[in-house]
C-alpha cells in the first residue's frame, strides 16, 4: 500500500515545470508549440567557461569536494562581492550549493521552526511559498500589482510583521515581474527591518547580471541590516549555466554555518567540475557576458511593444531578468465556443490550446490577474508568439 507523507501531499507542483511538460507533450504529438514558460536562457554556456569545466575533468576533479564548496571558489565569490557590489564577506561566510534553489532550502530549514512566519513579496518565485511550507513555516504574502510596477508598500510590510516573523524574502531583479528595486526602494525596506533584529532578510539576486539600467543594488549595502541579510545568487541565469547547478549564499557566519550543517546531511558538496566552471565565470569580469544582456534588452523591448498593441493587455516595462508579466484580467469573463475564461490559469491554458504558445499563470506567483511570459527565445519566435497570442485572445468575446 502506498503512503505519501502529508508534507508532500500538501506541496503544489511547480507551475513552470508543469507547463513546460505540457508543452513537451504537445510537441511530441507534432503540435508546433512556442514555449515561453521556462526561466532558462537560450544561450549556450560561454566557451571560456566550458573550457574550464573540461580542464577540471582532465585534472581529475572527481573526488568529494568540501561541503560548502572549494575554498578557491568561495574566495572568488568573496572577491566578486567586493568587486561588483562593494560588500565585505569572508570566504567562510559563503556556501556553494546545487543551485540557488538548494541555497534557499538550506536557509528555510536552518531558520524556521514550525509556525514561524515568512513574509514574501508578491509576485514571488514559485518555490518560495512551497519551500516555506516544507520547512513547516507559514507564508505571509504582501501583494502588489502593475500600478506600482509590482513593488510593495512598505507600510504593509510593517503591518505584516508579528512576533512570529523570522524571514522576509524578495528578488531583485524579480522573477516573475522583471521589476528592479532601486537603492531608495531597498533603503525603505531596510529601515523597517532594522527595527526587528530577530528577522533575517533573504535577498534573491540570481538575476543580478540581467539588469538593463546597469546598476544592481543589494539591500546588504545598508549597514543597519547587513548582519540580518543573506544574499542568494548563482551562475545559472547570468552565465547561462542552468544545467551546471551552482548557487551560493553570502550570509552572517551563524547562518552560513547552519546551512553547511544542513547541506552536509542532504547532498554534501556540489559537482566538482561545475564548481571549477563557476570559478572561471565568477573570477572574470561580468562584461564578458554583456552580449547576452544586450540581446535580452532588445527582446524585452520587442515583446513589450507587441503586447501593448493587444487590446486589453496591460504591460509594465521590466528593467531586469527575462520576463514580462502583463495584466490580462480584462479577458476574465469572456468566452469562446461556450467556455468562459474565469482566471489567469484558464487563460494560460487557452493560449496554449488556441495559440500554441506556452506561458505560465500569474496565480503560481501569487498574482491572480497576470501571466508570465519568458522572452529567453529567439526574436523570430517571439514575434510569432506575440502574433499567436494576439490572435487567440481575439477569439474571446
Amino acid at each position: 500500500m502506498e503512503h505519501i507523507a502529508t508534507r508532500i501531499k500538501k506541496m503544489l507542483p511547480s507551475a513552470t515545470l508543469e507547463m513546460a511538460q505540457k508543452s513537451r507533450e504537445l510537441k511530441q504529438q507534432g503540435v508546433d508549440i512556442i514555449s515561453l514558460s521556462l526561466g532558462e536562457p537560450d544561450f549556450d554556456t560561454p566557451d571560456y567557461i566550458k573550457e574550464a569545466g573540461i580542464r577540471a575533468i582532465e585534472k581529475n576533479y572527481s573526488k568529494y569536494p568540501p561541503v560548502p564548496g572549494y575554498m578557491e571558489l568561495r574566495e572568488a565569490i568573496s572577491h566578486k562581492l567586493k568587486r561588483d557590489n562593494n560588500l565585505e564577506y569572508k570566504p567562510s561566510q559563503v556556501v556553494v550549493s546545487t543551485g540557488a534553489k538548494q541555497s534557499l532550502a538550506n536557509i528555510f530549514l536552518s531558520v524556521l521552526d514550525p509556525g514561524d512566519e515568512v513574509i514574501i513579496f508578491a509576485p514571488y518565485w514559485v518555490a518560495y511559498f512551497e519551500q516555506v511550507k516544507l520547512a513547516e513555516g507559514v507564508p505571509v504574502v504582501i501583494q502588489s500589482d502593475i500600478s506600482t510596477d509590482f513593488k510593495i508598500n512598505v507600510k504593509e510590510l510593517e503591518e505584516a510583521i508579528t512576533e512570529k516573523t523570522k524571514l522576509v524574502i524578495f528578488s531583485s531583479p524579480c522573477n516573475p515581474s522583471g521589476t528592479v528595486f532601486t537603492k531608495e526602494d531597498l533603503r525603505e525596506i531596510a529601515q523597517v527591518i532594522a527595527n526587528y533584529p530577530e528577522i533575517t532578510i533573504i535577498s534573491d539576486e540570481i538575476y543580478e547580471l540581467i539588469n538593463f539600467d546597469g546598476t544592481h543594488e543589494s539591500i546588504a549595502q545598508f549597514p543597519e541590516v547587513k548582519e540580518q541579510t543573506v544574499i542568494v545568487n548563482g551562475v545559472s541565469k547570468g552565465f547561462s549555466m542552468t544545467g551546471w547547478r551552482i548557487g551560493y549564499i553570502a550570509a552572517p557566519q551563524w547562518l552560513a554555518d547552519a546551512c553547511i550543517k544542513a547541506q552536509g546531511q542532504i547532498t554534501s558538496g556540489t559537482s566538482t567540475v561545475s564548481q571549477m566552471a563557476a570559478l572561471e565565470a565568477i573570477a572574470n569580469s561580468p562584461e564578458k557576458i554583456y552580449y547576452m544582456v544586450d540581446e535580452f534588452k532588445e527582446r524585452k523591448e520587442l515583446v513589450v511593444a507587441g503586447l501593448n498593441e493587444i487590446e486589453g493587455v496591460e504591460c509594465n516595462n521590466p528593467q531586469g531578468a527575462f520576463y514580462v508579466f502583463p495584466d490580462v484580467s480584462s479577458y476574465f469573463g469572456k468566452s469562446y465556443q461556450g467556455k468562459t475564461i474565469r482566471n489567469a490559469s484558464e487563460l494560460a491554458l487557452f493560449i496554449l490550446e488556441q495559440g500554441q504558445v506556452s506561458v505560465v499563470t500569474g496565480e503560481a506567483f501569487g498574482s491572480d490577474t497576470t501571466i508570465r511570459i519568458s522572452y529567453a527565445s529567439s526574436k523570430e519566435s517571439l514575434v510569432e508568439a506575440i502574433k499567436r497570442i494576439k490572435n487567440s485572445l481575439a477569439l474571446l468575446n
